[in-house]
C-alpha cells in the first residue's frame, strides 16, 4: 500500500486522503443514525445517554464542516481557498460583534474592520506577502482602529469598545488567514502536497479536542476553572494532547516533518488550540451564552460558526509561524 501511495501524483494522494477521510466520517455518521433511529424506535429514558448522544452529533457536524471546507478549498484551488476563508471570516467576525454592544460611535471602526482590513489581509495571503501580512494586523491596523473611533467623537468606554473590535479582528481575521497562508508554504520535494498541512493541524487539534470533550463528561475530577469551563482539567487535557501527539507522529508520512518535528509541531498547535478555546469559553461566559449561535441566529447568517472554529484560530497562527521560523519557508 505505502509503495502504491508513493507512485501517485501529489493531487492525487490528497485525494486519497480526502477519500479515506470521507469514509471514515460516513461509516461514523450511518452508525450515530442507526442509534438515534433506535432510540427513536426504542427511547431510552436515560438523560446522560441522551446527552451522549447529542453531543456525539454535535462533534460529528462540527468534524463534517470542517473537513467539507478545507476538501472545497483544496479542489478549488489555493486563490478560491482563500476566497472562501475571507467569507468564513467574515462570518465569523461578524457572529463575534453582534454578540458585543456597540456604539454609534463604532460605525467608522466596524467599516473598517470588515471592508478594508478582512480584505487587504486575505489578499496579502494569497499574493504570499508573508512578511507583510503577518504584521498588518497587530501593528497597523491595531494603531488605525482607535483612531477611527477617536475621529467618531464619542469617548464613552472608549477602551473597553476599541478592545473588543481588535479581539476580534484578531481571532476571527488574522488568526483564521493563517489557513490559507499554509497552503502557501513551499518545501523542498513537498510541491503540491502543501494541502497535508493543513490535514496534519486540523487533524491532532480536532483529535486534541475531541478527546479532551469526551473524557471530561466522564471524568469526576473537579475543573480547574468552573466559572469559565465546567469540564476543562488538567488529567483530561493532558490525556488529549498525548493521543493528539501520537497521531501527529503517524502522520509523519504525510507531512515534510522528521518524526520527532512532526510530534512537537502536533503539541504546538494541540496546546495553543485547546488553551485559545478556553480563552474563547471565558469571552462566552462573559457574554452570558452558551454557545456563539445562541442570540442573534437570524443575523449573523453563521449560526455558531466560532464554535466550530475557535480553536483552530488560536492554532494555526502559532503552527504557521513555528513551521515558517524553524524551517526557513
Amino acid at each position: 500500500m505505502n509503495q502504491f501511495l508513493r507512485q501517485l501524483t501529489s493531487t492525487q494522494q490528497v485525494a486519497a486522503l480526502f477519500l479515506f477521510v470521507f469514509g471514515v466520517l460516513t461509516l461514523i455518521s450511518v452508525t450515530t443514525l442507526l442509534l438515534s433511529l433506535r432510540e427513536r424506535r426504542h427511547p431510552v429514558h436515560d438523560e446522560h445517554w441522551q446527552r451522549e448522544l447529542d453531543h456525539s452529533r454535535s462533534l460529528l457536524r462540527t468534524t463534517w464542516f470542517m473537513v467539507v471546507v478545507f476538501w472545497i478549498g483544496w479542489a478549488l484551488g489555493e486563490t478560491v481557498a482563500t476566497v472562501l476563508f475571507a467569507i468564513l471570516s467574515f462570518f465569523a467576525l461578524r457572529e463575534f460583534i453582534t454578540l458585543s454592544p456597540t456604539r454609534r460611535g463604532d460605525h467608522r471602526s466596524l467599516l473598517l474592520a470588515f471592508f478594508v482590513v478582512l480584505p487587504i489581509q486575505f489578499w496579502l495571503v494569497a499574493t504570499a506577502k508573508f512578511n507583510l501580512f503577518t504584521v498588518f494586523i497587530p501593528v497597523y491596523v491595531f494603531l488605525a482602529i482607535p483612531v477611527a473611533s477617536a475621529l467618531a467623537d464619542d469617548p464613552n468606554h472608549f477602551l473597553e469598545r476599541n478592545a473588543k473590535l481588535q479581539w476580534g479582528i484578531m481571532v476571527c481575521v488574522y488568526g483564521l488567514s493563517h489557513v490559507p497562508a499554509l497552503l502557501l508554504l513551499e518545501f523542498p520535494n513537498y510541491e503540491g502536497k502543501s494541502a497535508f498541512l493543513v490535514f496534519f493541524l486540523v487533524g491532532v487539534v480536532q483529535t486534541c479536542m475531541v478527546v479532551q470533550h469526551l473524557l471530561s463528561r466522564r471524568s469526576e475530577r473537579q475543573p480547574f476553572a468552573p466559572n469559565v469551563s465546567r469540564s476543562f482539567n488538567w488529567t483530561t487535557w493532558g490525556i488529549g494532547l498525548a493521543v493528539a501527539v501520537v497521531l501527529g507522529g503517524l502522520f509523519t508520512f504525510i507531512t515534510p516533518f522528521k518524526f520527532g518535528q512532526s510530534l512537537a509541531m502536533a503539541l504546538i498547535a494541540c496546546v495553543a488550540g485547546s488553551m485559545g478555546h478556553l480563552v474563547m469559553k471565558a469571552l462566552k461566559r462573559d457574554r452570558g451564552i452558551p454557545n456563539w449561535g445562541q442570540r442573534g441566529v437570524g443575523v449573523t447568517g453563521a449560526n455558531g460558526l466560532l464554535d466550530r472554529i475557535d480553536a483552530l484560530c488560536f492554532a494555526a497562527p502559532i503552527f504557521f509561524h513555528s513551521v515558517r521560523w524553524y524551517f526557513g519557508v
